[in-house]
C-alpha cells in the first residue's frame, strides 16, 4: 500500500507552489485552504472537513478543496462521500490526475472494479510516469483473476520502483494461480533478493515449497519470515501446518500457541491445537481448547462432535452424550453423531436408546447413499470420516470482500424467508403485526392449528410444550392421514430441525391437497434452510483477513454448488396457484440472491411490493440488493421506506451508513 502521508506532503507542496494569490478575497480562501491542509497533516479529519466546507462556500468550484476533503472523508471511512468529492474535483478540473488516482482507490474499497480500472487508465494516460497506479491496477487485476494483465502492470511498476519487493512477490502469486511454479519461484526469489527483510516474500515462497512437498525448503522460509518479524502471524500458522505434516506435533502446537498469543480470537487455531493435543494424548489441554472454540463458534457442529469423542476417551460418558446430542440438535440428520452416541449409550446400559440411535443412523446412511449424485448429501455418505484433520486457511483468504449483504462489523444481512410456524410466544405474535390477506386468514382457520403464524422470525418455543399441544398430539396419536395432520407434522419436525422428515410430511400434505399454495411455501423454505445448514457445516471456520489494504480483499468467492432448484420449483408452483401471494415472490427473490441473480431478485421484490405496498421486508431486502449493485441512492430510499413502514432495524442500517451518498 502506498505511503499515504508521504504522498500527501508531496501533493500539498505542489499545490502550494502553483496556487496563485491574486486578491485579498483570494487570501481568505487560501487561509482556509492552508488550515485544511494542516488539519489533514495532523490527522484531524473532522476539522479539515469543516474548514474545507467554509472554503467551498467561498468558492464552490475549488477543485483542490474537493480533493482534500475527499482525502479527509476517506480517512473517516466515508468512502461514498470521498468518491463524490473526487468526482467533483474532476468535474471542475478534468485533468486533475491525483483525483482520478484517489477516486480509483476509493472505488476499489466500494467494489466498483470496472470504474476503478477506468480511473487507473485515465491516471496513467495523464501521467504515465507515476508508478503507483500501475501497482494498484495490478492488484485490481489480480483480485479479479486477470493474472496476465496483473503481471504486465507489476512489471511496469518495477521499471519505476525496482527496489519494491512487493511487486515481485505479487507477481509470483499470479504465476502460482497460472500454475507456472517455475516463474513463481523466480519472482519470489527476486522479491527476497530485493528486500531480504520482508517476511511476506519468504512466507509466499515457503507456501509454494510446501505445496510442492519441499518441506526442508519450506521450513527454512517460514523460519526466515518469523526471524524478520516475530509478530508475523501467517508465518507461525503455516509453519505449524508444516510441522504437523512432518510429524512434529509438539512444534506445531508451539506455533499455534504463538498464533493464539498474537490473536486470541482465531478459533481455527484452538481447533487445530486441540486436534494435535488429542493426538499426543494431552487430553485435558485439548479439552480446554475445544471449550474455547465453543465460546468463539457456539454453533459449530464439528467442535461438539470432536469434543464428544474426547470426552468418551476421558471416560466422561454423560458429557460425551451431551456433546453428541448438541451436534444432533444443530444438525439432526448427522448420521455419524447418532452412531457415536449409540456406542456411548451401550456403555451406559441404555440399550433401547442405543438401538434407536443406531437404527436412525443406518436409515440415514441408506438414504444418503441413495442420493450420492446429489451434492447436498454426498459429504455425509462417508460414515467413516472422523473430521479430525487440521483446518488450513483458504488460498484466497486475503481476497475476502466485505459487502453490505454480509458485513461482519454490522451483521447486516437479508431478512429471512417467510413460512408458517406454530408459536406459543405472545411476543412473536405481537411483533408479527403484518395484516394477513383474506386467503391467508382462511387457510389458517381451515388448518385448525392453534397459534399458526406466517412469519420470517424463528419462534422461541419449548419443543416439549409444542409436542404437548393437545390438538397436534391427539391427531398424531390417532394416526390421521390428511393434509392438515401432515402439515402439522411438517411444521413440528421443521421446528426441531428434522428437515428430511419435515419435507416428507409436507410432500404427503401436497399429494393430498395439490392445489394448496401455502403447503408449497413451507416445503420450499424447509428445503432451502436444510441446504443452508449443510452448507454451513462445510464452512465451519471463517477466514481471517490479515491485510488492511482494501485492494487485497476484493474477490467475491461465490462458488456455491448447492442446488436450490427444488425450493424454487415449489415457489413457482405457489405463484402459479396464487399469482397475488406477495410472500412467494419475496421468498423467491431471496433464493435468487443466493444464486447471485440480483436483477431477478429485484424484479421479484418489486412484484411483492406491487402486490403489497406496505411490505417492509421486501423494501429492506431490495434496498440491500441495490446497495450491493452500487445503486446506493435507490437502496437507501428503499431502506428508508422500510423504516417508515415500521421496520426499526432499517434505522440501524441508516445510522450505520447515514453518511453514504
Amino acid at each position: 500500500m502506498f505511503k499515504r502521508h508521504r504522498l500527501l506532503y508531496f501533493f500539498l507542496l505542489i499545490i502550494f507552489i502553483f496556487k496563485g494569490l491574486d486578491s485579498s478575497a483570494q487570501y481568505n480562501k487560501n487561509y482556509f485552504y492552508y488550515m485544511g491542509q494542516n488539519y489533514l497533516i495532523d490527522n484531524k479529519y473532522r476539522d479539515a472537513i469543516e474548514t474545507l466546507n467554509v472554503l467551498l462556500r467561498f468558492d464552490p468550484k475549488a477543485h483542490e478543496a474537493y480533493f482534500l476533503r475527499g482525502i479527509a472523508k476517506f480517512n473517516q471511512g466515508d468512502v461514498h462521500g470521498a468518491e463524490y468529492d473526487f468526482s467533483m474535483a474532476i468535474e471542475y478540473n478534468p485533468v486533475y490526475t491525483m483525483a482520478y488516482y484517489y477516486r480509483a482507490i476509493t472505488r476499489l474499497r466500494l467494489g466498483n472494479y470496472d470504474d476503478a480500472l477506468n480511473d487507473f487508465m485515465e491516471t496513467i494516460d495523464l501521467r504515465p510516469d507515476l508508478p503507483g497506479p500501475y501497482f494498484h491496477r495490478g492488484m485490481t487485476y489480480m483480485s479479479n483473476n486477470q493474472y496476465e494483465k496483473a503481471i504486465d502492470d507489476f512489471d511496469e511498476y518495477s521499471k519505476f520502483e525496482p527496489r519494491n519487493s512487493n511487486a515481485y512477490s505479487y507477481k509470483g502469486s499470479c504465476y502460482v494461480f497460472l500454475k507456472d511454479t517455475v516463474r513463481a519461484f523466480e519472482c519470489f526469489n527476486q522479491a527476497i533478493t530485493t528486500n531480504r527483510y520482508n517476511p511476506d516474500s519468504y512466507n509466499r515462497r515457503g507456501s509454494l515449497h510446501m505445496m510442492k512437498n519441499n518441506y526442508d525448503e519450506a521450513l527454512a522460509d517460514f523460519n526466515k519470515a518469523i526471524a524478520n518479524d516475530s509478530t508475523y502471524l501467517m508465518g507461525y500458522f503455516n509453519r505449524s501446518f508444516l510441522f504437523s505434516r512432518i510429524h512434529k506435533p509438539l512444534d506445531a502446537i508451539d506455533d499455534l500457541s504463538k498464533v493464539i498469543e498474537l490473536d486470541p480470537t482465531i478459533s481455527v487455531s484452538y481447533f487445530n491445537r486441540a486436534i494435535l493435543r488429542t493426538q499426543i494424548g494431552d487430553y485435558n489441554n485439548a479439552l480446554e481448547d475445544y471449550n474455547q472454540v465453543t465460546l468463539l463458534n457456539p454453533n459449530n457442529v464439528l467442535v461438539y462432535y470432536n469434543r464428544g469423542h474426547l470426552y468418551s476417551q476421558l471416560g466422561y460418558l454423560e458429557q460425551a452424550i451431551a456433546d453428541y446430542s448438541r451436534a444432533i440438535e444443530l444438525y439432526p440428520d448427522f448420521a455419524n453423531a447418532y452412531l457415536s452416541r449409540s456406542s456411548i449409550k451401550y456403555l451406559t446400559n441404555d440399550l433401547s436408546g442405543a438401538k434407536r440411535d443406531q437404527d436412525f443412523a443406518e436409515n440415514k446412511i441408506a438414504e444418503y447413499r441413495s442420493k450420492l449424485n446429489d451434492s447436498t448429501f454426498s459429504i455425509y455418505a462417508d460414515t467413516s470420516r472422523h473430521f479430525n484433520s487440521l483446518i488450513s486457511f483458504d488460498n484466497d483468504m486475503n481476497n475476502e470482500f466485505k459487502d453490505v449483504l454480509k458485513s461482519r462489523s454490522t451483521d447486516i444481512s437479508l431478512l429471512p424467508l417467510f413460512k408458517f410456524v406454530i408459536s406459543k410466544s405472545a411476543g412473536l405474535a405481537e411483533n408479527n403485526n403484518k395484516k394477513y390477506t383474506e386467503k391467508v386468514e382462511n387457510f389458517i382457520a381451515e388448518s385448525g392449528i392453534h397459534d399458526l403464524l406466517l412469519t420470517n422470525q424463528n419462534p422461541d418455543i419449548n419443543i416439549d410444550s409444542l409436542l404437548a399441544d393437545g390438538n397436534i398430539l391427539n391427531e398424531i396419536a390417532l394416526e390421521k392421514d390428511d393434509w392438515k395432520t401432515n402439515f402439522s407434522k411438517g411444521i413440528t419436525q421443521y421446528l426441531i430441525k428434522q428437515y428430511t422428515s419435515s419435507i416428507n410430511s409436507y410432500t404427503k400434505a401436497i399429494d393430498q391437497d395439490p392445489a394448496n399454495p401455502f403447503l408449497y411455501i413451507n416445503r420450499s423454505t424447509t428445503r432451502s434452510e436444510m441446504i443452508d445448514f449443510i452448507s454451513s457445516i462445510e464452512s465451519n471456520f471463517k477466514n481471517i483477513p490479515l491485510e488492511a489494504d482494501p485492494v487485497n480483499r476484493l474477490s467475491v468467492n461465490n462458488t456455491n454448488t448447492y442446488n436450490y432448484d427444488e425450493a424454487i420449483y415449489d415457489l413457482n408452483k405457489a405463484i402459479k396457484l396464487m399469482p397475488d401471494f406477495a410472500h412467494a415472490y419475496y421468498n423467491r427473490a431471496n433464493l435468487h440472491c443466493l444464486f447471485g441473480n440480483m436483477p431477478e431478485a429485484i424484479e421479484d421484490y418489486s412484484k411483492a411490493i406491487e402486490i403489497d405496498p406496505d411490505f417492509a421486508e421486501a423494501y429492506f431486502n431490495r434496498g440491500l440488493v441495490q446497495i450491493y449493485l452500487k445503486d446506493t441512492k435507490k437502496g437507501f430510499l428503499d431502506i428508508s421506506k422500510a423504516g417508515e413502514l415500521g421496520a426499526e432495524y432499517a434505522y440501524d442500517v441508516l445510522k450505520q451508513y447515514g453518511n453514504i451518498r
